[in-house]
């Protein structure tokens, strides 16, 4: 679980860094000027991570269901060398996927303008310039791409319900509200952010608004990752005990 988390935090800070810096930037010196290559490397850099990020989520989910519901062949399924390949898989698969999408975005013409209507540069908005009908190609990728990611919620909550299971049996009500209490947060963000991301690359443009489509993409970009260190780290007790540490010590100075 912990090499699962250091990918996991890698990605979020990666995933946080691509976007967030730029828009801050864009708001204080009121503009929202990218370069071409610039827009270009944001978004193969956002789509790789949160891809990435997507297939580790997935990866962790059946390394709990391994752990609760079958801890004496944990050793054998999730062994350090099956931990590495399937952290590679996830990398690699989230590569050559981010690489295909930006190659078949940035290849179609644009005659709508260059203004981007978002604080990032999305599929979905950049989709909105281009003036050839080669841009239903990218649709039907976004589909074949979401129709993936609901079969890896799918196995996500499957997984979890097994835990849920699993965890109804514990005799202790301490290590039952211990498992929910772990379980549940990371559940409800990777909800938010299938839920978010899909209807983002799949709703009807009838339905699109510059409010709307800042709130959600705010929502599947910005929140899980800022989220996720606090569902992981904050549950650890020896990471709270040095926290707490951190900050006695800190107060302690100033005093």
């Amino acid at each position: 679980m912990y090499f699962f988390l250091l990918n996991l935090s890698l990605l979020d800070l990666g995933s946080i860094s691509t976007t967030v810096p730029k828009a801050m930037a864009n708001s204080l010196w009121d503009t929202r000027d990218i370069s071409y290559a610039g827009c270009a490397a944001q978004l193969f850099l956002f789509v790789f991570l949160v891809v990435a990020e997507y297939c580790l989520l997935t990866i962790m989910a059946y390394d709990r269901y391994v752990a609760i519901c079958k801890p004496l062949h944990y050793g054998t399924l999730l062994g350090s060398r099956a931990c590495v390949h399937m952290a590679a898989a996830a990398w690699g698969s989230a590569f050559l996927n981010s690489l295909f999408h930006t190659a078949n975005t940035f290849s179609l013409p644009l005659c709508h303008g260059n203004a981007v209507d978002q604080f990032f540069c999305e599929i979905p908005h950049i989709l909105k310039l281009s003036c050839s009908d080669a841009y239903l190609r990218e649709i039907g990728l976004l589909v074949v791409g979401a129709c993936l990611a609901f079969g890896c919620f799918v196995f996500i909550v499957v997984s979890y319900v097994q835990i849920f299971r699993a965890v109804l049996k514990i005799p202790s009500e301490q290590g039952r509200h211990k498992a929910f209490s772990t379980c549940l947060p990371h559940l409800a963000v990777v909800s938010l952010f299938i839920s978010t991301a899909m209807f983002t690359y799949l709703k009807p443009p009838s339905i699109s608004s510059p409010s709307l489509d800042l709130v959600v993409a705010v929502l599947y970009s910005v929140v899980p990752p800022a989220v996720n260190p606090l569902i992981y780290s904050m549950r650890n007790q020896e990471l709270k005990d040095a926290l707490k540490k951190l900050i006695q010590s800190a107060v302690f100075q100033q005093q």
